[in-house]
């Protein structure tokens, strides 16, 4: 027998995972399609309706109370001591009873102020209240 002399064979010692690669995506791919349909149940829902956002701002009663102490119920200028009966003949209209009353008083206003707001408006009936707010924009650090 005779050696081949030169160069000795060259061994692969290189782990190929070209294949391993295909099958993790090939489950990862299974994985994503099945599992939406694993989350919802196969039970028949009659789902309500839905209102946008638009039509629930026209039913709101907008209360607004500036830094100086002016108030306004919707775009009608009240005067303090009436802020109560303007409320009351405002949901007093039909389809008004149960309408958000939408607080939006200003920033720099005492805490006390706010607080005989909500019980003036409470006072006039309004079953449902809410503060407005401005949603915060940059992060503050």
């Amino acid at each position: 027998m005779r050696r081949r002399s030169g160069q000795p064979s060259d061994l692969i010692t290189k782990i190929n995972v070209t294949p391993i690669i295909d099958v993790a995506l090939v489950l990862v791919i299974i994985l994503l399609v099945t599992a939406p349909l694993m989350s919802v149940a196969d039970l028949p829902v009659n789902l309500p309706q839905a209102h946008t956002r638009d039509a629930e701002d026209e039913r709101n009663v907008s209360v607004t109370l500036t830094a100086t102490g002016e108030l306004a119920v919707d775009e009608r200028r009240v005067a303090p001591g009436q802020l109560t009966a303007a409320l009351r003949q405002r949901l007093a209209e039909p389809g008004a009873q149960n309408n958000l009353v939408v607080l939006r008083a200003d920033r720099d206003l005492p805490y006390s102020q706010l607080r005989q707001l909500l019980a003036d408006t409470r006072a006039a009936g309004a079953k449902r209240v809410a503060v407005a707010t401005r949603q915060q924009t940059e992060v503050s650090r």
